[in-house]
C-alpha cells in the first residue's frame, strides 16, 4: 500500500513517519520538497502531487499554526488551512484515496465546562480556528473516505513544548505565573500518530468508519496544574530547579492578539468506541516525555 504524508518535521508529522512506516510504502513531502510539491501555499501543486503518486492513503500533518500571527495573516492562514485542503480533498476523491487530516478544538468557542462532542455547534474565537473549520468543511463537502481528528494541547519530546519551557524558566526564576482558567488535556504527538496508524487499518477494512472524531488524551488539567506537575516530577528525578512559587493567574494576565478558548476539553467516546482503543490519562504521556527529556 502506498501512503503519502504531507509534513515532515512538525511534532505530529515526525511521529507519523515512525508509526506509518509498517503500513506500507511511505512517501513524505513538505514545503521544501523538490521532486513532489508539498507546499500548501500552492494548492495546485499539492493536488498534482496526489494525482502523480496516486496513494491509497493520504495523511495531512501540514497546517498554518501560528495562532496569533494568523490574526494579521488571514489570507495566508486560509490558503494553507482551507484553500489547499479543498484542492487536496478534490484530488484525493478523484483517485478514491483515504484522507486523514488533523483539526483542533479551536473550532469551538471554549464556553462551558463539558467536553465538546463532535456534533456540537462550532463557533471559532479566532482566525486560526475559523480557517481550520473551513478546512474541515472542505473535506466533508468533497470526500467520502476521510478521517478528521480534532486534537489539542499537542506536545512531543522532539522540539520545544510547554513543559520544556516551564523547566527552562524554573532553573533561573524563583517565581512563575501560569494561566489557571484554561482547561484541556496535554496530548502527545506519539499517541496521536499511533492512534492514527491503528485507525487507518480499521478504516481500510471497514470504510463505514469514515468521519470526524475527537482524539486527545484522557483526563483534564489547567496550564497551571500542568506546569506544577512537570516541575514536581522533574524535582523528584533530581533536577535542580530554582523556582519555589508557581502563581495561578487568569488568561487576562497574558493578553494575546488571538482569543484562546477557556474550555478545550474534547469528548473522545466516539473515537474509543469506533476504533477499540483506550486513550490513556494525559499524565502518562507527559511523564514519559519528561523522562526522555531529562535523561
Amino acid at each position: 500500500m502506498d501512503i503519502l504524508l504531507f509534513g515532515k518535521n512538525g511534532q505530529v508529522a515526525w511521529e507519523l513517519q515512525r508509526a506509518l512506516a509498517p503500513l506500507g510504502n511511505l512517501t513524505v513531502v513538505d514545503r521544501h520538497s523538490t521532486t513532489y510539491c508539498g507546499d500548501f501555499e500552492n494548492p495546485e501543486g499539492v493536488a498534482e502531487t496526489v494525482r502523480r503518486l496516486k496513494p491509497a492513503v493520504i495523511v495531512n500533518a501540514t497546517a498554518y499554526t501560528a495562532v496569533d500571527k494568523a490574526e494579521s495573516e488571514q489570507d495566508k492562514a486560509r490558503l494553507v488551512n482551507a484553500t489547499s485542503l479543498q484542492a487536496l480533498a478534490q484530488a484525493a476523491e478523484e483517485i478514491d484515496a483515504w484522507l486523514i487530516h488533523y483539526s483542533t478544538d479551536y473550532v469551538f468557542n471554549g464556553s462551558g465546562d463539558k467536553p465538546w462532542r463532535e456534533e456540537d455547534a462550532t463557533a471559532p474565537l479566532n482566525v486560526y480556528g475559523q480557517t481550520k473549520l473551513e478546512g474541515e468543511q472542505a473535506i466533508v463537502s468533497h470526500m467520502t473516505r476521510y478521517l478528521i481528528f480534532r486534537t489539542s494541547w499537542v506536545y512531543a519530546a522532539k522540539g520545544n513544548n510547554f513543559a520544556k519551557t516551564m523547566l527552562r524558566l524554573a532553573k533561573d526564576r524563583d517565581t512563575l505565573s501560569v494561566i489557571n482558567d484554561q482547561y484541556g488535556a496535554p496530548t502527545g504527538a506519539e499517541l496521536i500518530a499511533d492512534s492514527t496508524a491503528h485507525a487507518i487499518r480499521v478504516a481500510l477494512a471497514s470504510p463505514g468508519v469514515a468521519g470526524l472524531y475527537h482524539l486527545i488524551a484522557s483526563g483534564e488539567t489547567t496550564w497551571h496544574a500542568y506546569a506544577s506537575r512537570v516541575i514536581a516530577f522533574a524535582k523528584a528525578q533530581g533536577v535542580e530547579l530554582q523556582v519555589e512559587t508557581i502563581n495561578a493567574v487568569p488568561t487576562s494576565a497574558f493578553p494575546t492578539p488571538a482569543r484562546r478558548p477557556a474550555n478545550s476539553r474534547l469528548n473522545t467516546e466516539k473515537f474509543q468506541r469506533t476504533f477499540g482503543l483506550t486513550l490513556p490519562d494525559w499524565t502518562v504521556g507527559v511523564e514519559r516525555m519528561l523522562l526522555e527529556t531529562l535523561i
